[in-house]
């Protein structure tokens, strides 16, 4: 079955309008939860009044954060596996993108912090070290490829590091329920069902899936790119090893 999706030729043809469609709506829900969030619903002065809306940004890219390394780590472990040429192009092309992902966490994390909390950073807060962690994963990743030799070795070196570094998500999810943090318990993903008003929890959701979606497309045009400097390359092998 996953052969059937490694096929560059099937891959090329789909996300010739998969990608674009992707991003269009992908941004325009997008667009949509930012307003939401930004000038529509109330605001919380639990959550520190205005600043609270910061969540309708901060959310969405922890949520992709995460999810973006699971897919580092998923496309690697096929790769490593099957190896896949399609696999590692998604790897290599979702590093990036989860590493800016992150970044907008952690950015956006200490802007709602500073008026909440009366702190920009907490170096003993057991989630945002975790995140931390996994920023610096994504930057050692593509450190590491671009520092190996060869294709072959790039991707091997990034899959090994892309498939341990995996533990780390799961701490990031359960570190206020384990160790010590500022940060509030689940209000959404929990077994008894989000916490937060249905006011909140839609523009939130649809953020989070515009996000989803929006990320999908850029990884696909992405690999797109690589799929053609990869067939650059092999032509420019063939002339010279003609010529």
């Amino acid at each position: 079955m996953i052969r059937a999706f490694a096929n560059p030729h099937r891959f090329m043809a789909l996300s010739r309008w998969l990608a674009p469609a992707c991003l269009a709506v992908g941004a325009l829900l997008m667009a949509w939860s930012v307003w939401q969030g930004l000038w529509i619903v109330p605001q919380d002065d639990y959550q520190g009044g205005d600043i609270m809306r910061a969540m309708f940004i901060h959310v969405p890219s922890a949520w992709l954060a995460m999810a973006s390394y699971m897919g580092l780590a998923v496309t690697s472990l096929i790769w490593f596996v099957w190896r896949h040429e399609l696999a590692d192009m998604a790897a290599k092309s979702i590093a990036p993108l989860g590493a800016a992902y992150t970044a907008m966490c952690l950015a956006t994390g200490s802007i709602w912090g500073k008026p909440t909390w009366g702190t920009w950073w907490l170096w003993d807060d057991a989630r945002m070290m975790s995140v931390l962690v996994m920023f610096f994963l994504f930057l050692g990743y593509m450190a590491l490829r671009a520092a190996m030799e060869t294709r072959q070795k790039a991707a091997r070196a990034g899959a090994i590091l892309a498939m341990v570094g995996a533990v780390n998500v799961p701490l990031i999810k359960f570190s206020v329920d384990i160790w010590s943090s500022i940060h509030q318990d689940a209000s959404v993903l929990r077994l008894d069902g989000p916490a937060m008003p249905p006011v909140y929890l839609t523009p939130l959701l649809i953020g989070g899936l515009a996000h989803m979606i929006f990320f999908a497309g850029l990884t696909m045009t992405l690999m797109r790119s690589e799929v053609w400097r990869r067939r650059g390359d092999v032509l420019i092998a063939r002339k010279l090893a003609g010529a």
